[in-house]
């Protein structure tokens, strides 16, 4: 024991703020006056912080194995450092492939299975989460235009730049895959005057949406149902598509298909956004040092992460065309430490909304594990570990006349003009009072 109190020694001398370790017997190593605090209650939690396994000591924060003291912004500028190793995945062989083919496989078979694994994660609690998020419970990457914008104002302005991405138009027949609390839904129906689908596999958000939708008297221009990507079989084509913070849940062997269903329910000509969590490594997988198993044990199971580089390539086998492609990691990472200070400033709070679901054991858990993943996540995000793209791609009509631009194939000018440009707020329709 004595060695590996020494190395823990050692390795608090070179953190990037004051640690102090309380060891499982009492006695206490570092400064008196530390930023943080770390409690253990079992010596093997202390080769996990030797050696660097930030997830497994994630694991042993929800499990009350180890106890924090401090703000979650410095215990993740610590966890940076606690790693020997970038946790991104190196290029693996291929048997590795083919064990991460088979298991997204099993972990995507059937619609049924993946609305489970939404359900352990949306259907949390929605006042829990109203806690953290906007008003408008927008859970994806916000877009800060002006750097001064609050996290409110920022989401406001992801969804409009979306509706401006993709062209949207009085009339357009709209399809949102994924459409969470309805932010993006109601945003373009209210302010650009489209005829509106969402879906969700969220019982939850699936009864909040229609709330709204009848508050706000949509009825007939906006629904939302509860059905999974792969069983939507409309008559009709869809104008434009979109799929915000969605195809993370798809995984790895689903994904040809499921751009294919996407071009099969986009008309010739029309638009799909695609907005999604990529992987910062181009051999993707999860991350390491134990935070991908983390993950998928608490928060997100069956969530994969593909490198864009691979996701735009069963993009384009589908028959899409990528006409835009930007990178919005810095603007995720801002907006996960938004949520993660508001639940911070909310803790008691959270406590008792989560107490409120009848097992107050899992309550606690939940919200430790929320603590650490949105916090987590914003570090991996400043560190590049991961990443958020936004692509846009039409479906060309095969008609080389079609469009400004003889040979775009599609209504994309392929110029970005457009996207900035004051003008298409003249587009809009005022919100509904």
């Amino acid at each position: 024991m004595e060695t590996l109190v020494r190395t823990i020694e050692s390795r608090l001398a070179d953190l990037p703020v004051p640690v102090a370790v309380r060891l499982p017997a009492g006695e206490r190593v570092g400064p008196a006056s530390a930023a943080v605090t770390l409690s253990f209650k079992e010596w093997s939690g202390l080769v996990r912080m030797a050696t660097g396994q930030i997830g497994r000591m994630a694991e042993d924060f929800v499990e009350s194995r180890l106890q924090l003291e401090g703000r979650m912004r410095d215990f993740m500028a610590v966890a940076a450092r606690l790693l020997r190793d970038t946790p991104v995945n190196r290029e693996s062989n291929w048997l590795v492939q083919m064990l991460r083919r088979a298991r997204s496989l099993a972990a995507h078979a059937t619609p049924e299975r993946d609305a489970q694994q939404i359900e352990f994660h949306y259907d949390v609690s929605d006042d829990f989460y109203a806690l953290w998020l906007d008003p408008r419970r927008v859970y994806s990457c916000a877009y800060y235009q002006d750097a001064a914008m609050t996290l409110a104002q920022a989401q406001e302005a992801k969804l409009d730049y979306i509706c401006r991405k993709l062209m949207l138009r009085p009339g357009d027949r709209f399809l949102d895959i994924g459409a969470g609390w309805g932010g993006l839904l109601l945003w373009a129906a209210q302010h650009y005057g489209v005829s509106g689908k969402g879906i969700t596999l969220s019982k939850n958000q699936l009864a909040h949406v229609q709330r709204l939708i009848e508050d706000k008297g949509l009825q007939g221009r906006v629904q939302i149902e509860l059905r999974d990507y792969r069983e939507l079989d409309e008559p009709q084509a869809y104008d434009k598509i979109s799929s915000v913070g969605m195809f993370e849940h798809v995984g790895q062997a689903n994904m040809p298909a499921y751009f294919k269903t996407i071009h099969t329910l986009l008309k010739p000509g029309g638009l799909v956004m695609n907005h999604g969590i990529t992987a910062g490594g181009v051999h993707e997988g999860e991350l390491g040092a134990g935070m991908g198993e983390f993950i998928e044990k608490y928060i997100f199971p069956g969530g994969e992460l593909l490198h864009v580089s691979h996701v735009l390539k069963d993009l384009a086998m589908s028959g899409l065309e990528m006409v835009d492609t930007e990178n919005l990691r810095p603007h995720y990472a801002r907006t996960l430490w938004a949520w993660s200070d508001a639940l911070e400033a909310q803790l008691e709070q959270a406590q008792r909304v989560l107490g409120a679901t009848g097992d107050d054991t899992r309550g606690d858990k939940v919200l430790r594990a929320y603590r650490l993943y949105l916090a987590g996540s914003a570090m991996c995000f400043e560190q590049g570990w991961i990443s958020l793209h936004q692509m846009v791609a039409s479906r060309p009509d095969g008609q080389p006349q079609t469009g400004a631009l003889r040979g775009a194939q599609s209504s994309y000018p392929f110029n970005r003009e457009y996207m900035y440009s004051c003008s298409t707020s003249s587009n809009r329709k005022p919100p509904a009072t």
